[in-house]
């Protein structure tokens, strides 16, 4: 058993870390899961400027990711509806209606500009085998783009999960200058299916937001939603609505769906409601209002780590900083080789070198009698010669020496330094680089990411508020019930099933309990209605052992449902229950030899509003014999 235990673990520790780094939670670098990676760089490898069949790149992506062509598939079409890495060509389903894309054989997709010169830098780009090692496959992509927010990622794996929203590209982007300026910022989301959202409650990528559809409400007789809370489709909307209404939480006459390439759900109103009366209940009852809770967890140098949207513009910027110095330099070594050739090809012609060969017999009389050649220019040459630069030098035909231009070599080689200049000066002041860079990202494609969603602050619909109150709640004082099926006694309230009330015996217990069907509260029921904390609630009662009166008031903020509460003691005798604040009431006392005062009145305004666990104020020291109100 202890071989089997351990085995068992050592799988199972393998097989969950395998799902968090290799399937379903991003890394930070590039923002994404190891699909997703695997198709832009298959996309990548084939990318000729023009469209290719789904179907051929799910194919190709097939030698990199062992899942299935399906998950590829899937996973295609969602990122190409991102719209940021990947052109369609095709349909590729509708986000607003939920329909799906067409089969990967009819269907077709390229990289966009922004991938192309964004995502891809194979000479800085570190690469692994793939799973059957006939390929090789890139760790991570060099993003320059802050991805991981831009397109935002779900996730679940093996005892975590992760739900990051999308955020607008441009936003982020000078969020990320404001990082290399050291300045603050704030970032919310932004969906392609906009609407209005309520980010009171995001802490930074860790909490909520609340989100809304944009309902059109000028026709009084019509209601038109015309964007989506994220999330939504136009049917899993309209399917909220239609149970809503069965439910009889609003009144609808009809509903149509006009969407195409913009969402337009028709809602007709029944005579006598109008736009403004249906808004709330939409809000309170349906999809129109949804919340979504959000959790940043990303892989962070090959750990799982729950970060905020700031840590990650952080990182990100820093990493562009990285991968802008990276390719500067490779830059940089490449051109000063091209800069080292040139300048042996313009010695080796110009003075001739090339004639210290013609009378040597051997391969290494060749290459001695080059290098001797170039001996007395050693100051202008800044690098080693090596036996490389050798053998280059003397490939070169005879036709090209013939024809050699030294005023053409001389303005190539003037051109190479003038950028070897601008990339020491670049790397000398990186951090305005990259603010330039981004800056010039901003430029070119900010116009095709424009903010969709609209930042709000909503007042939550109470769906106690918003349900239209329907429902007669009876009390049959002959048996003691009372609730919404009880057909005998008189009606007390009107109200919906998301009510709660306040229910107070003869006896002055009272409870608090959502509108009930049927329920036995007792034959002596003294009042009934809804809970409302400002409502003062007057009890004159007569304490057990005495005839004297007492009054006691309070309010009722702090409850638990269903639960009695007796605010007077046991064998008390309750005289009247008042609820309304300004009221008066006359006390008669019995008559007692010398007594000349036989009634008095009170106002119960002139006592003090206290907890329902005190004690009453007594009234008067005589034994009162009735009580009438005034």
């Amino acid at each position: 058993m202890g071989y089997l235990n351990k085995l068992f673990s050592g799988n199972f520790l393998e097989y969950a870390s395998y799902v968090i780094k290799d399937r379903a939670i991003p890394d930070i670098e590039d923002g994404m899961k190891p699909v997703q990676r695997r198709i832009l760089h298959t996309l990548f490898e084939s990318d000729d400027g023009k469209f290719h069949k789904v179907a051929n790149v799910v194919g190709s992506a097939m030698k990199f990711h062992p899942h299935g062509d399906q998950s590829i598939y899937a996973a295609l079409v969602n990122l190409a509806n991102k719209e940021l890495f990947i052109d369609r060509q095709g349909n590729f389903g509708n986000l607003y209606t939920g329909d799906e894309a067409s089969a990967a054989r009819y269907i077709e997709c390229r990289l966009t500009q922004m991938a192309r010169e964004t995502l891809f830098f194979p000479e800085i780009t570190e690469y692994v085998p793939s799973y059957d090692g006939r390929n090789s496959e890139p760790v991570r992509l060099p993003a320059k783009l802050p991805v991981l927010l831009a397109m935002g990622a779900e996730g679940i794996a093996v005892g975590m999960a992760t739900k990051i929203l999308p955020h607008n590209l441009v936003e982020v982007l000078k969020a990320e200058i404001a990082v290399l300026k050291d300045e603050p910022f704030q970032l919310f989301p932004d969906f392609i299916t906009g609407g209005d959202m309520d980010v009171s409650e995001y802490e930074d990528g860790n909490g909520r937001v609340l989100l809304r559809a944009a309902i059109d409400t000028k026709d009084p007789k019509k209601v038109v939603i015309r964007e989506l809370p994220y999330g939504q489709t136009t049917d899993s909307l309209i399917a909220t609505i239609e149970n809503a209404a069965r439910k009889n939480k609003f009144k609808i006459a009809s509903i149509n769906d006009y969407t195409t390439e913009n969402v337009e759900i028709e809602i007709a109103l029944p005579r006598g409601v109008h736009s403004d009366d249906i808004l709330d209940p939409l809000f309170a009852f349906t999809d129109c209002e949804t919340s979504i809770s959000v959790n940043l967890l990303a892989i962070v140098e090959n750990r799982p780590r729950i970060m905020t949207v700031t840590e990650v513009v952080e990182y990100n910027a820093r990493r562009l900083t990285e991968i802008l110095k990276l390719e500067l330099e490779f830059e940089m070594g490449e051109l000063e080789q091209k800069l080292h050739i040139k300048t042996l090809e313009q010695i080796f012609i110009e003075k001739r070198i090339y004639k210290n060969i013609e009378e040597q017999k051997t391969r290494t009389g060749v290459l001695d009698s080059v290098m001797e050649g170039f001996i007395p220019y050693l100051d202008t040459i800044k690098r080693e010669i090596s036996q490389d630069d050798i053998e280059h030098l003397l490939k070169i035909p005879i036709r090209r020496i013939s024809l050699y231009d030294i005023n053409k070599a001389k303005k190539d080689m003037e051109e190479i330094r003038k950028r070897l200049k601008e990339i020491r000066h670049h790397l000398r002041y990186l951090i305005e680089y990259t603010i330039d860079y981004i800056n010039a990202l901003i430029q070119k494609y900010g116009h095709l990411y424009p903010r969709r969603t609209r930042i709000a602050d909503f007042n939550k619909v109470d769906v106690r508020e918003a349900a239209i109150r329907d429902l007669k709640l009876r009390y049959d004082s002959n048996e003691g019930y009372l609730g919404t099926d009880v057909k005998t006694g008189d009606p007390v309230l009107e109200v919906s099933p998301y009510d709660r009330i306040l229910i107070m015996r003869k006896d002055g217990s009272y409870f608090v309990t959502d509108v009930p069907e049927k329920l036995f509260v007792d034959k002596g029921m003294a009042f009934c209605g809804f809970i409302e904390k400002q409502r003062i609630y007057t009890m004159i009662y007569r304490q057990k052992d005495s005839a004297y009166p007492y009054i006691k008031r309070f309010h009722i903020d702090k409850f638990i449902l269903n639960k009695e509460y007796k605010p007077l003691a046991e064998g008390d005798t309750l005289l009247r229950l008042l609820t309304e604040p300004e009221q008066a009431f006359m006390l008669r006392y019995k008559p007692k030899p010398r007594m000349k005062q036989l009634e008095e009145e009170f106002s119960i305004q002139d006592f003090a509003v206290r907890g329902a666990g005190a004690g009453g104020i007594r009234l008067s020291k005589k034994e009162i014999r009735s009580l009438r109100m005034v």
